[in-house]
């Protein structure tokens, strides 16, 4: 594990050298952004990847680029998948269980954020339902196609710091909603799960780890005003005036190093139920609210991932 990677290393740079030939690799959201960059890196050093998308036309088109570069056998095929739909969901997934082809990583990487309120097709909070529960069916009906040595890698974000899970008011039925404490707790719920998964598969030589691509201006942002964004970039840079560095925005090849480092660079058993930012796994950190560097404590609670796995369950209606 190379000490050289660091917050500005890329794609190319994090997977130098590295022959994925052979290797099936499954990508969500390759629509744009993070997933496309990851797919087009991954399929430039020899491997297939699955892309999923809810748009497949738009995801065709993004994904030229992904074709174009593909080589030593790699290449990319796409998939249907709307994470906000457990209908697509669980055809998506017994699709590729009919086909029966295994994989050697899952990138969990689609999501959305700061969202308005709204639900998905299967009454959840819009954001805890496409960015956890989607991705946790998905995930766990095709883990039997997991092999030995694979790696599961969610995508989470440092946003996970502005709040826990809430496992009684999962929809805020309850809870006044607010849009970055409902990112929060999704992209809490995503270290969560991989926490949960880890432990559930490492004795069959299954890893799954968390990642924070870093502060991107992709598609993610949508939903934000320039005003909101500014605000936001204000407020990180207000808590690091106590000497930390300013806030820098990533390059898409940049945030997406992480996630192809964490899925073919790191050593399975370094990054096997942990949380990784900036290609290194992320220390314990207990500061306020501020969203620079570390990990809270609460994201990798192994009880609190086995709670949210079992209301998690419990919401989909389905036991894994």
């Amino acid at each position: 594990m190379s000490a050289s990677f660091g917050a500005q290393s890329t794609t190319d740079e994090v997977l130098a050298g590295v022959d994925l030939s052979g290797k099936r690799i499954l990508v969500t959201g390759v629509s744009a952004g993070l997933g496309v960059e990851t797919a087009r890196a991954l399929a430039a050093h020899g491997a297939q990847v699955v892309g999923a998308a809810r748009d497949l036309a738009k995801a065709e088109a993004a994904t030229a680029e992904v074709r174009t570069q593909a080589a030593n056998g790699g290449g990319l095929e796409i998939v249907k998948l709307d994470l906000a739909s457990l209908a697509s969901v669980r055809a998506a997934a017994d699709g590729l269980v009919a086909a029966g082809k295994p994989f050697d990583v899952v990138i969990a990487n689609a999501g959305v954020m700061a969202t308005p309120f709204g639900k998905t097709a299967d009454g959840f909070e819009t954001q805890f339902g496409t960015n956890h529960l989607g991705h946790f069916v998905f995930v766990n009906r095709i883990a039997s196609l997991m092999k030995p040595g694979s790696r599961l890698v969610n995508l989470s974000s440092s946003g996970h710091r502005f709040s826990d899970v809430d496992l009684d008011d999962p929809n805020f039925d309850h809870t006044p909603y607010v849009e970055f404490t409902a990112y929060g707790r999704s992209k809490t719920a995503n270290i969560l799960f991989a926490v949960e998964f880890d432990r559930r598969h490492k004795a069959r030589g299954v890893r799954a780890a968390a990642v924070h691509p870093g502060g991107i201006q992709t598609e993610l942002g949508r939903y934000m005003t320039p005003a909101t964004m500014q605000a936001l970039v204000d407020s990180i840079n207000a808590s690091a005036a106590a000497g930390g560095p300013a806030f820098e925005w990533k390059t898409i090849p940049q945030g997406a190093a992480t996630s192809c480092w964490a899925a073919a660079v790191a050593p399975a058993e370094k990054v096997g139920g942990f949380y990784c930012e900036d290609c290194h796994v992320a220390e314990l950190t207990e500061a306020g609210p501020d969203i620079r560097g570390g990990v809270r404590a609460y994201a990798l609670d192994a009880e609190r991932a086995k709670a949210l796995w079992a209301k998690s369950e419990e919401m989909v209606g389905e036991r894994f």
